[in-house]
């Protein structure tokens, strides 16, 4: 082989492999900046776990002091229903105990005695089914104003628990590699 043509062989694979060592480098940049784009999107979805964790932590804690909150109403009803019933017996037992003597200084006594005492037993009984009925009827409510809360609660707990995108490893190491080809295959263009 003649000089000229081993050194035009050397030049053309020296020239070759510069060429190879330029894609090489820009698809390696590629795929570094790739790696750097994961890595971001491990902590952006590493972050946002952590943000709908502690939004999950928040709301049960609200619906629970929601709750407290409204056994604690409950309880306080009770309380006055029970004053209320107490005072209802206190009240009926004075107007009976009334009657009977009023109406042993009248001179009445018999049948007619019974009916008023029966009757004053009777308003008590109709007043004090009332009160309990009307306490029923607020439990209700109150177990039905925990049901929605607790409905909601878990709404919005399902609002912010979206599922988080979790990193495509693939995909952006191949865009990388893909940029990299690209970048080379311009610059190589540029050269010639």
């Amino acid at each position: 082989m003649c000089p000229v043509t081993i050194g035009l062989a050397v030049g053309a694979n020296a020239a070759a492999a510069a060429g190879v060592g330029a894609a090489v480098i820009s698809t390696t940049m590629g795929v570094a900046t790739s790696a750097l784009s994961i890595r971001g999107q491990q902590q952006q979805a590493k972050s946002q776990a952590k943000a709908q964790a502690n939004a999950t932590l928040a709301e049960r804690q609200r619906l629970l002091q929601q709750q407290s909150a409204e056994r604690i109403n409950q309880a306080f009803q009770n309380e006055q229903v029970a004053a209320q019933l107490q005072v209802s017996t206190t009240k009926a037992r004075e107007a009976r105990a009334t009657a009977r003597v009023s109406a042993g200084e009248s001179g009445v006594s018999g049948l007619s005695v019974d009916a008023l005492t029966n009757d004053l037993t009777r308003k008590q009984a109709v007043y004090n089914y009332g009160l309990q009925r009307q306490n029923e009827q607020m439990g209700i409510a109150t177990n039905l104003r925990m049901q929605d809360g607790a409905l909601g609660s878990q709404q919005r707990t399902i609002a912010f628990n979206q599922p988080i995108k979790q990193p495509d490893y693939l995909g952006t190491l191949m865009k990388g590699a893909n940029t990299g080809l690209n970048n080379y295959a311009t610059l190589s263009s540029i050269e010639t």
